[in-house]
């Protein structure tokens, strides 16, 4: 085994600490920072941490300036979550639909000149649903929702119903609506990087997952 192929298999089996995906696909170039006035924090389950080829939270994260992110299933006794409900200063949302969530598609919210706090659950739709009904403080916060009619380009991933969205597409439609509603002030372009690193990450496996084919397919053995 020579020195460069030697150098594959480390780059391989390690990983970028920075955006938790393997070195050989480590997607940190693509990413371009900017700051909002909302503040996003990302709750994600513990199962979608350790999917490291394909989970977006973690790139969501590191491209919002203004978020946090943490790992739990049960919110409930959470020291800094339960201090940003708490804090007066803050107007707190869950984005998950339901038929009285706010959407953000015809309806305004009125901040009063506090902080926009919403909380994104970065997992698969039954986690949301138990992280939601386990987590007793997030459960009673108002939610939001947003009308959309665009297919992921999650296309190494199947989705469970043909609108859903990604943790970082979902991310920025509410980003985009709240641009619309003159509840951010972002500059011109601020956001049109966002999803570079999703991108880029979705294709990057399509070529790996392409490549693997084209090697079964090369070395299939045929009876003589």
């Amino acid at each position: 085994m020579n020195k460069i192929e030697l150098n594959d298999i480390f780059e391989a089996r390690s990983k970028c600490y920075r955006c938790y995906r393997p070195l050989s696909s480590c997607m940190c170039s693509h990413i371009k920072p900017f700051n909002t006035k909302t503040k996003f924090i990302i709750l994600m389950h513990p199962k979608e941490f350790k999917k490291t080829k394909n989970g977006t939270g973690h790139l969501t994260h590191l491209s919002l300036i203004n978020s946090e992110l943490f790992i739990d299933v049960d919110f409930t006794k959470h020291a800094v979550i339960n201090s940003l409900i708490e804090d007066s200063n803050n107007l707190c949302y869950v984005l998950y639909p339901g038929k009285e969530s706010v959407n953000l598609n015809t309806e305004n919210i009125e901040t009063y000149g506090k902080q926009l706090v919403i909380f994104l659950i970065d997992s698969t739709w039954p986690c949301s649903v138990k992280i939601l009904r386990l987590s007793k403080n997030l459960n009673v916060l108002p939610k939001l929702s947003f009308t959309h009619t665009k297919s992921s380009q999650f296309k190494i991933k199947e989705q469970p119903k043909e609108f859903c969205l990604s943790t970082i597409e979902s991310t920025l439609t509410v980003i985009e609506l709240l641009q619309e509603r003159g509840m951010e002030k972002l500059e011109q372009g601020a956001f049109e990087h966002f999803l570079d690193p999703f991108t880029s990450m979705v294709e990057y496996q399509i070529e790996c997952a392409a490549r693997l084919k084209g090697e079964q397919v090369r070395f299939i053995r045929r009876d003589e």
